[in-house]
C-alpha cells in the first residue's frame, strides 16, 4: 500500500513528465544560421535525449540533451545539456553553477524552493510574463502547448514549446542580428 501511495503522490505535469527513469529521444529538424554561414540558413537535425534524473514528493528533475547533430556548417553546433526542476504546475529552469550538488540539494529537500521568475519556463495555467531589464519572457498556453518566448532589443531570443503528453517539441535561441541561431523543432 505505501508503494502506491508514493507513486500517486508524485505530481504530473503535462508538458514533461515520464513514466521511469529510461531515457527518452526524439528526432528534431530545423534550420541554423550565422556569420560563419555563408546561406541565410542552413538544414540542422539532432537527437534530443529526456531523462528524469531524480524524484522527489513535490517533483521531478530532467535533463535534456542535444546530441548527433547534422549539419553543413562550418563549426559544429554545440547546445549543453539543460536540467529543469518540474513540479505539478512549473517548469524551472536549474540555472546553478553546480549541477551535481543541485540535483542532491532538491533531492533531499522535502517541498519546492522558491524559484527565481527569470527561470520558469513552463507553467499549466494562466499566462506569466516577467521583465528583466531589457529582457522579456512571456509564457502562454496555445491550445495543448505551453509556449516560452524571451527576447532582448538586440535580437537575442530563445523560445521553448512544450506539448501536452509529448515534451519538448520546439527549442529556438539566436544572438544578435542573427550573428547565431537555430530552430529545431520535434519530427512527429
Amino acid at each position: 500500500m505505501s508503494m502506491l501511495l508514493s507513486i500517486s503522490a508524485y505530481p504530473a505535469n503535462p508538458f514533461l513528465d515520464a513514466p521511469d527513469d529510461k531515457p527518452v529521444c526524439a528526432k528534431f529538424r530545423g534550420t541554423e544560421w550565422g556569420d560563419d554561414i555563408p546561406q541565410e540558413e542552413i538544414p540542422l537535425s539532432a537527437r534530443v535525449v529526456t531523462t528524469r534524473i531524480a524524484t522527489m514528493p513535490w517533483g521531478a528533475i530532467y535533463k535534456i540533451e542535444f546530441a548527433d547533430f547534422k549539419s553543413h556548417a562550418p563549426q559544429p553546433r554545440k547546445i549543453e545539456p539543460e536540467y529543469f526542476v518540474v513540479t505539478d504546475d512549473q517548469i524551472v529552469l536549474l540555472n546553478e553553477e553546480n549541477i551535481p550538488d543541485a540535483i542532491k540539494r532538491l533531492s533531499a529537500a522535502e517541498k519546492p524552493p522558491k524559484f527565481e521568475q527569470s527561470d520558469i519556463y513552463g507553467i499549466t495555467s494562466g499566462k506569466f510574463e516577467h521583465q528583466d531589464a531589457l529582457w522579456k519572457t512571456t509564457i502562454e498556453l496555445k491550445g495543448n502547448l505551453c509556449v516560452y518566448e524571451a527576447s532582448h532589443p538586440s535580437g537575442h531570443f530563445k523560445k521553448v514549446v512544450w506539448k501536452k503528453g509529448t515534451g519538448l517539441v520546439e527549442y529556438a535561441s539566436g544572438y544578435g542580428a542573427r550573428a547565431d541561431g537555430f530552430r529545431l523543432k520535434r519530427e512527429k
